[in-house]
């Protein structure tokens, strides 16, 4: 008790809302007020159940199905990751499912080599984006996890692992495969790469086993299929394609161009960093192609959706925080404006009217986050990361 005693006289003396064990109280109880507003709507946790039992049935993971609306569009790998939650009953597996992608972006920050004063503004930082995320139940919160510990394990030289979570992302929602951003960072480059195939090899086959082989082979088929079909139908959709695409083509309504125009000029704005290979040794180099890569894999994809944006959200925290510079009020300006539109315009704090006629049907949602990864990009094409560097803005 005497030890109880004084450990909670430490806690008191600690600032209440910088402590990790405050942070980790608030990421755990946002889960459980998602699935107390879920109590007799859960569509998509619905979805992501019965491609287990779906899987073990032997039936088609991609058409539609009495028990909800809408159709899955996760690979058959899928079946295992869901799996732990599937089998229990279905409000139960619901809440185990918020607390588990909680836990992952939660362990996945606290695992980043950054101070504890700029996790905890990452934490703060993203608190709400990650409510919204979880009202919706959506993997996305992993695929930052992942994102994230891909990262990790190559700043750690944990090339196998680093491997494997990418697999793992890309056989379950093909955004994982952003990992790859990575590889140049990677001192063990054969290894990596020879550990891709281990990984895709093991994690085709995997859901074989409660299955068989011809059923799996023909769902990945399907889930090709649906994956096309899926983004042909994201091009105008109310809630979808919020990403760049998503604002050029809805203010523009234009119909008679391709994406691509605008994807190709991004993937090339993306790999421009790369050719500074002297700058590669700089830890907030490094981690703000970290920033970027989480960025641009939303907001250049058609499938984006308000609950996706915890990914990107994150990236802003990191672009602002990792910086050997101090930042500039224009910066500043810059994350309270992605704040206020991207993070709180879904809420009922944000005025309805300008969410309901322009913020959603312009899916001006991703506006913040499209200014700051030009700028980011435009950063990392001209400054010095050097800790020693110091620019005036």
């Amino acid at each position: 008790m005497r030890k109880l005693y004084q450990s909670f006289l430490v806690f008191l003396r600690k600032p209440f809302l910088t402590d990790y064990r405050t942070l980790f109280a608030l990421w755990m109880l946002l889960p459980v007020i998602a699935t107390l507003t879920k109590f007799k709507s859960y569509n998509n946790f619905l979805i992501f159940r019965y491609v287990f039992w779906h899987t073990i049935d032997h039936t088609s993971l991609y058409t539609s199905y009495e028990q909800y609306y809408d159709t899955n569009h996760y690979g058959p790998f899928f079946s295992l990751v869901i799996a732990p939650f599937a089998i229990f009953p279905e409000y139960f597996g619901l809440l185990l499912w918020e607390i588990a992608l909680a836990l992952a972006l939660f362990y996945s920050i606290r695992k980043l080599p950054l101070s504890d004063k700029k996790l905890i503004f990452i934490y703060w930082f993203c608190a709400h984006e990650l409510l919204t995320a979880l009202f919706m139940s959506q993997f996305n919160i992993a695929i930052a996890a992942i994102i994230l510990v891909t990262f990790y394990c190559i700043e750690k030289e944990k090339d196998i692992w680093a491997a494997f979570w990418i697999m793992f992302g890309t056989f379950v929602k093909l955004y994982g495969v952003v990992g790859l951003a990575f590889f140049f960072f990677s001192k063990h480059k054969g290894k990596f790469i020879f550990y891709l195939f281990v990984w895709a090899i093991v994690m085709f086959i995997a859901p074989m086993v409660i299955s068989s082989p011809d059923y799996i082979i023909s769902q990945y088929w399907e889930w090709w299929e649906s994956l096309i079909s899926k983004n042909a139908d994201n091009a105008f959709a109310y809630s979808q394609n919020i990403s760049l695409l998503g604002m050029v083509r809805k203010i523009s309504q234009c119909t008679s161009y391709s994406d691509l125009l605008i994807i190709i000029p991004g993937l090339f704005i993306l790999g421009l960093p790369y050719l500074r290979f002297k700058q590669f040794k700089y830890k907030a180099f490094r981690f703000t192609l970290l920033a970027s890569v989480m960025m641009f894999v939303v907001l250049f994809s058609t499938g984006s959706e308000s609950s996706t944006y915890i990914i990107p959200f994150v990236g802003v925290a990191i672009w602002y925080i990792v910086a050997p510079w101090k930042r500039s009020k224009w910066d500043i300006a810059l994350m309270v404006f992605a704040f206020i539109l991207t993070s709180m315009s879904p809420s009922d704090l944000f005025p309805s009217f300008i969410r309901k006629q322009y913020v959603v049907p312009y899916a001006l949602k991703a506006l913040p986050c499209v200014l700051i990864w030009f700028k980011l990009s435009y950063e990392m094409c001209r400054n010095d990361y050097s800790p020693q560097s110091v620019i005036n803005e």
